[in-house]
């Protein structure tokens, strides 16, 4: 029942991250906006639309999934193609359920309180994703909120464990690590070669694994998946080793494997050596 709750709540968090990222931007992108038109892109205020045509949505073209498949992915009122997939709608509950069913903290009070954080997380990372994706950017509305979560997080893990001088060192060390080297990667060469929301998500992402092993395997796991994607496309000429590439969605990845199965793969190699 638990498991069909949090299904349930990531279908309904996917249909708020298309909503909240396309707004998002349109805030970003616009330099000018009339109180009108902030009113109506307000996640809070606005009532839902659709992203060409800005005709209000009645509550059943809002069904996650389900309204995109029944409209055969085009807009109800202005019949073009609906710019937002259900791919997130979808994605978004299959990450919250397998977060539940492999859950390395247990479902104490701690565990719980733990849990509901790395689901907030989640939904953060799925809007980052998406944004990184179509527009090439990591927003600060989104990371800065994230870097105050993560603060919040390591507490509670030294709480939940037990150890809250290891929780924090180990946050200290992930910090240094992941956002140390991106820092240096930046600066060096001067933008080219990562990008600064990079450096800021790295901030977020070096606390939440809690450690340098842990800090290690998000970057290797993350080089490893943007080379498995890019190989092919590069294969095909779609990309150049000049090209840009959203590096975001492969950290966010990669963070997602390592916090819930980083314990098990290091045990899983060091006993592979032995």
């Amino acid at each position: 029942m638990k498991g069909i709750i949090i299904f349930v709540l990531g279908l309904a968090w996917g249909s708020f991250v298309n909503a909240f990222v396309w707004r998002l931007h349109e805030q970003e992108s616009s330099k000018k906006l009339s109180k009108k038109q902030k009113k109506d892109l307000s996640i809070v205020h606005g009532r839902s639309m659709c992203s060409i045509c800005h005709h209000p949505l009645a509550w059943y073209d809002l069904l996650p999934v389900l309204s995109w498949v029944l409209l055969r992915g085009k807009c109800r009122y202005c019949h073009k193609p609906i710019a937002d997939p259900p791919l997130v709608e979808a994605l978004l509950p299959v990450l919250f359920v397998v977060s539940y069913i492999s859950w390395p903290y247990g479902f104490d009070t701690a565990g719980w309180t733990l849990f509901v954080l790395w689901l907030v997380f989640l939904v953060g990372f799925m809007a980052l994703a998406v944004y990184d994706l179509r527009w090439m950017e990591l927003p600060n509305k989104i990371i800065y909120p994230l870097i105050g979560l993560v603060v919040v997080q390591v507490f509670v893990k030294g709480w939940a464990t037990g150890e809250m001088v290891q929780a924090i060192s180990g946050a200290f060390l992930g910090f240094l690590l992941i956002g140390g080297l991106f820092y240096v990667l930046y600066q060096v060469s001067k933008g080219r070669w990562i990008g600064g929301g990079d450096v800021k998500l790295a901030f977020v992402l070096g606390p939440l694994v809690g450690g340098g092993i842990e800090a290690v395997l998000v970057i290797f796991f993350a080089s490893v998946i943007g080379t498995i994607v890019s190989v092919p496309f590069m294969a095909k000429k779609s990309l150049r080793m000049t090209s840009r590439i959203p590096f975001g969605p492969f950290l966010l990845l990669a963070t997602f494997i390592v916090y819930l199965y980083g314990d098990d793969i290091l045990h899983w190699y060091t006993n592979g050596l032995l």
